[in-house]
């Protein structure tokens, strides 16, 4: 998994609530398990036309946010089913930071196992970071994990809370297999005192 420290980048505006799992990776893009080459269907009923043409109506297909590493949302974020699709879309689409005033539990935990970080926000603090957004290209957000900053294009500044584990989780690049794998001389240890102890086991 790779390391958030620092991410500067576009914001894309998104002022819907409730965008369920479902919204962001439709159902027809779950017969894969692997993370890659999904970002193309991220959000396809709203991205795309019937015909399969680009919505030049939606956000991500506007010039100034085909490149968006940040996405400012509506109320309840990744509510829906469970599905882990949802975050490997928005990761393989480049977006490393949902900024929003609440989030799902299962789709809020299911972003920092993948490297994604999930910002909570008041209301008041949304409105300025959508406005912000809405800016366009030209207007960049800095979101700095290790100070837990957001710095808007004015140079105003936001700070947001985070469970400090998570937060050091992805400072370091730590999903659980990695964090499994520090504790290899422990597990090894324990496996050749039981093979000595319990040599029947």
């Amino acid at each position: 998994m790779d390391k958030f420290t620092t991410l500067t980048g576009v914001a894309a505006p998104l002022p819907i609530v409730n965008v369920d799992t479902d919204m962001i990776i439709p159902k027809d893009y779950l017969k894969t398990i692997k993370r890659t080459g999904l970002g193309t269907g991220l959000f396809s009923d709203m991205r795309y036309l019937e015909d399969g043409s680009e919505n030049p109506d939606f956000v991500l297909n506007k010039p100034a946010y085909r490149n968006a590493r940040i996405l400012v949302a509506g109320d309840n974020f990744g509510c829906g089913s469970s599905r882990e699709h949802a975050p490997w879309a928005l990761l393989d689409f480049g977006i490393r930071c949902v900024i929003s005033t609440s989030f799902a539990d299962i789709f809020y935990n299911n972003c920092f196992k993948n490297g994604i970080l999930p910002i909570r926000v008041s209301p008041q603090e949304l409105e300025k970071l959508m406005d912000d957004a809405e800016r366009g290209a030209n207007a960049t957000l800095t979101v700095d994990l290790e100070r837990q900053e957001i710095t808007g294009p004015d140079g105003g500044t936001i700070r947001f809370d985070i469970d400090p584990f998570r937060r050091h989780c992805l400072l370091n690049g730590l999903d659980d297999i990695a964090l499994t794998l520090e504790k290899t001389a422990a597990i090894d240890g324990f496996e050749k005192k039981l093979a000595e102890t319990r040599p029947w086991a």
